[in-house]
């Protein structure tokens, strides 16, 4: 086995369990308001705390592994984080829930943008799309699995159980990073010189990173708008829709714990085939039309479906536009993230965190947006339809990222 694949393996299982962490709150969210008599806007806030850390701190821990390195603080952050997933187990009341959330947040902010350097720096160029797909594709199965696994968890042992759970697999993750891999291809135990010559050449770590340079790039900030609207479709999978498939499409909890989960398997084959075609449509069109056309295409459809979702009456019909309107939406990522690195180039981290920022600002929007127009107009379909406009709107902006143009950004020096 190629070292760079064992790396990539353990990056799929961090994004995996990512996931599973992410969507645990929304999994067992029916139990847990019923106890504590939670509020739709409460639930709301409760969402959003996690969305508002990960937000504030995306960008100062992306940079961080610039500098620092990745490797290490992946580890700092799968501790963190893992930490308050236990904990959250030991919530009562909303404030609570709210600052174990806020916690958790800020551990896992930054978590995406390292995952990303570590694939930048140990894959060769021709697969870094597809090695994208592979982490994505990781995290949405952890979504996928979420239902699945954490609902019959629940009502054999209780909510508090689910996080109790997911804390320790952090744990363990985390110990078996930081033994296993170095921070460099050239640094690690048994690589060959024939891998290393794939590899190609690394990039080297900044002495800082020259954040005047980096914010001057249109294209980032375009990108980063895209990716922002993007966040709405997502988050609405992420929090509200295991809620939404009950109270709005009349499934019950066990049904939910099924269904749910669909939307998310679809995922996974979504991005591995995205970044195959990322890869392919950029060796064929370049990297500005074969990224941007994609990205535009699959997000306007994915609007359609979401559109169509919100009409639909029939139980076949809600599982299939979901499941459809996420995975059509999934097939982008793969090149969306690989934009974004073409674009910061030696300073990915920085570029990739500000562009995630983005992202879950449009989730915090969403999260607690959705509550306040859930309670304002009593139909769980309105807030759907907002979603799904934006979301098209982030398909039309994306048409025009012209990933090709590269963020000067930092000085740097050679991995030592």
């Amino acid at each position: 086995m190629k070292r760079r694949h064992l790396v990539l393996a353990l990056v799929a299982v961090l994004s995996c369990l990512t996931f599973l962490d992410r969507i645990s709150i929304a999994v067992v969210a029916p139990a847990v308001r019923r106890q504590f008599s939670i509020s739709a806007v409460e639930w709301g806030w409760i969402l959003s705390a996690y969305v508002v850390a990960y937000s504030v701190f995306e960008i100062p821990f992306g940079a961080r592994g610039d500098q620092r390195g990745y490797g290490g603080e992946l580890t700092r952050i799968s501790l963190w984080w893992s930490a308050f997933v236990a904990l959250t187990g030991f919530c009562r009341t909303v404030w609570q829930f709210i600052g174990a959330r806020f916690c958790f947040g800020l551990g896992a902010a930054g978590v995406y943008p390292n995952l990303t350097g570590v694939l930048y720096r140990w894959m060769p160029a021709g697969e870094r799309a597809r090695s994208q797909g592979v982490l994505w594709a990781a995290g949405r199965l952890g979504g996928g699995l979420a239902p699945l696994l954490l609902v019959p968890l629940e009502l054999a042992f209780g909510w508090h159980a689910v996080f109790l759970l997911l804390g320790a697999l952090g744990f363990l993750w985390a110990a078996v990073w930081s033994r296993v891999v170095k921070e460099y291809p050239s640094q690690q135990p048994g690589i060959s010189a024939a891998e290393l010559a794939e590899i190609g050449e690394v990039p080297a770590r900044a002495h800082g990173v020259n954040w005047r340079r980096v914010f001057a790039s249109p294209q980032l900030w375009l990108v980063t708008l895209a990716y922002g609207l993007y966040g709405a479709g997502p988050w609405f999978y992420f929090s509200w829709f295991p809620i939404w498939l009950i109270k709005s499409g009349g499934f019950t909890i066990s049904q939910m714990g099924i269904f749910a989960s669909l939307p998310f398997f679809l995922g996974v084959v979504s991005n591995l085939l995205g970044g195959l075609l990322s890869d392919k449509l950029a060796a064929r069109f370049g990297v500005r039309r074969g990224y941007a056309s994609m990205a535009a295409l699959c997000l306007l459809l994915s609007g359609v479906f979401m559109l169509a979702l919100s009409a639909a009456q029939e139980k076949w019909a809600i599982v299939a536009l979901s499941s459809l309107g996420f995975g059509v939406m999934d097939l982008m990522l793969p090149c969306a993230w690989s934009m974004c690195m073409a674009i910061g180039g030696e300073a990915g981290g920085t570029a990739t965190a500000l562009m995630n920022t983005a992202c879950n600002l449009g989730g915090f929007f969403c999260t607690f947006g959705f509550g306040y127009i859930l309670t304002a107009t009593g139909s769980y379909e309105a807030p759907l339809r907002v979603v799904a406009a934006i979301v098209m709107a982030s398909g039309l902006v994306f048409s025009l990222v012209d990933c090709s143009r590269r963020a000067e950004s930092r000085a740097v020096t050679a991995p030592g």
